[in-house]
């Protein structure tokens, strides 16, 4: 049986509900709920032969109080919900950072052992010393050309919200009566 809550689409998914090709790989939330989720309104409300509610005799105080305790209890439980897809999601996306991470170790010891090879080829030509500084010099080359293209990306970073700023000052105006 499928529920709304039986699974998330994945980031860049499908528009619409696809099921995955392996059942068992999807992740089911709402099982991941523990929290005891009987429904809040123990008067349950009784049904006519014909299918209908049956609430003839019951007050609409005790309706309106019935719908209350359910929309309350349905709002505790969707907040309830939220928390267990943000932590499975927080899960997956530190899970992601540290193999960016593992990446960006192997990166550098490509580069580092890829600057050695540079140093040893251009020392069959040039003394050890010399290309060893012809290296490092390259590198110092790439790093001053990362720092003037970082400056200049972080003098384009304005860290005042503009458009915030401009519709939370429409607020006051908005709330008064024309």
């Amino acid at each position: 049986m499928s529920t709304p809550y039986s699974g998330a689409t994945p980031a860049g998914g499908q528009a619409g509900y696809a099921p995955p090709a392996d059942p068992a790989a999807q992740q089911n939330y709402a099982s991941d709920y523990t929290e005891n989720t009987a429904h809040s309104g123990a008067m349950g409300t009784p049904m006519t032969a014909a299918g209908n509610p049956d609430i003839e005799g019951i007050s609409v105080g005790t309706l309106i109080g019935e719908v209350t305790k359910d929309l309350s209890t349905l709002m505790r439980q969707e907040l309830e919900l939220a928390k267990v897809e943000m932590k499975a999601e927080a899960k997956k996306a530190g899970q992601g950072a540290g193999m960016f991470g593992a990446a960006g170790f192997a990166g550098y010891m490509v580069a580092l052992f890829l600057s050695l090879a540079l140093m040893w080829a251009l020392a069959s030509a040039i003394p050890t010393g010399w290309s060893a500084l012809i290296v490092a010099i390259l590198w110092g080359i790439v790093g001053a050309v990362a720092f003037v293209m970082g400056r200049k990306k972080f003098q384009q970073v304005n860290p005042k919200p503009e458009r915030t700023v401009d519709t939370l000052s429409e607020v006051p105006g908005a709330l008064k009566p024309n």
